[in-house]
């Protein structure tokens, strides 16, 4: 195992695909080009192997919260259903607690008992599930909460695509509306997911004037990653960009292999990989501190480029 850290895995198993969990519809599925056989959603234990040979040693597994639930379309993975996975895989899962800011008080004292009681290391927000841009003040007591448990909070950025036809979303994720935030909010990390597109630019301009803004390289094929932002994770922006795979969107082997392919100078690609997660998160356990995990793990390994 290679000790890569995925800071972005969703629940995607047969539960979650039979109960509606995932928010994706078959046409989305055939244009990202799932595999068919997937299309059903595969058993934790499966994705463990899949984690095993892409050398992922950590995934931090989503509680998603989609929408107000009042509205149609709108769904969520409980909290506690995300807690008892990463329990009973203490070494290779790790919780994030989706916001819904429709919530009001019991979003914050339910963010309070995933940190505290069930040991999440995050928050994750779909601002285009509650059509409200990041900087909206309706989050900000999440923000609050978020920086006074020290616990970053990611978030999609750039456009969303149409993942199910019954559900159609506006795009309220412009990257610039992170600039606000991070004023307002120092102390507090923020990681914008899903790179940005189609304002990468914009994206990589705010990573670089906050220092509490951060970019994740998920969502998208790491062959497909815009110009602009393999350059920034591999110069100037090395300590900034963090690796997630936004899984089943992209499968963790390809991703592994199509990095390995980008040609990263080497401490930039440890750092994405793995070292800026610890940096980010800071309740994220090393596992390389602790003793040997006791869950078996694939000896096989995905060749880097060196």
């Amino acid at each position: 195992m290679s000790g890569y850290i995925d800071i972005v895995c969703n629940l995607y198993d047969p539960t979650a695909v039979r109960l509606g969990q995932t928010g994706l519809d078959n046409e989305f599925k055939r244009q990202v080009r799932m595999d068919r056989a997937l299309w059903g959603g595969i058993p934790v234990s499966q994705y463990l192997r899949k984690m095993d040979q892409a050398g992922i040693e950590r995934s931090l597994l989503i509680a998603v919260r989609a929408g107000d639930l009042r509205v149609q379309g709108s769904f969520e993975i409980p909290y506690a259903r995300v807690a008892k996975i990463c329990a009973r895989y203490p070494d290779r899962f790790s919780g994030l607690a989706g916001v819904d800011p429709t919530r009001g008080i019991a979003q914050l004292r339910e963010l309070d008992q995933a940190v505290h009681e069930w040991g999440f290391v995050g928050a994750h927000l779909y601002p285009h599930w509650f059509g409200l841009a990041p900087d909206h003040a309706r989050y900000y007591p999440i923000y609050a909460r978020c920086a006074e448990l020290d616990i970053p909070i990611m978030m999609q950025i750039g456009h969303n695509l149409v993942y199910s036809r019954t559900r159609r979303l506006h795009s309220v994720g412009r990257p610039i509306c992170l600039d606000t935030v991070a004023i307002d909010f120092p102390e507090l990390k923020l990681i914008g997911i899903h790179i940005g597109v189609p304002w990468t630019e914009e994206a990589i301009s705010m990573a670089w004037k906050h220092e509490n803004i951060f970019l994740a390289g998920d969502a998208y094929a790491p062959k497909h990653w815009p110009k602009n932002f393999v350059h920034y994770a591999n110069s100037y922006g090395s300590h900034k960009v963090l690796f997630g795979t936004d899984w089943p969107v992209i499968d963790p082997e390809r991703a592994i292999q199509e990095i390995a392919a980008l040609g990263m100078r080497e401490d930039a690609h440890r750092k994405m990989m793995r070292e800026n997660a610890f940096a980010v998160f800071s309740r994220l356990p090393n596992k390389r501190a602790r003793p040997a995990a006791t869950l078996p793990t694939s000896s096989r390994r995905v060749r880097q480029k060196k």
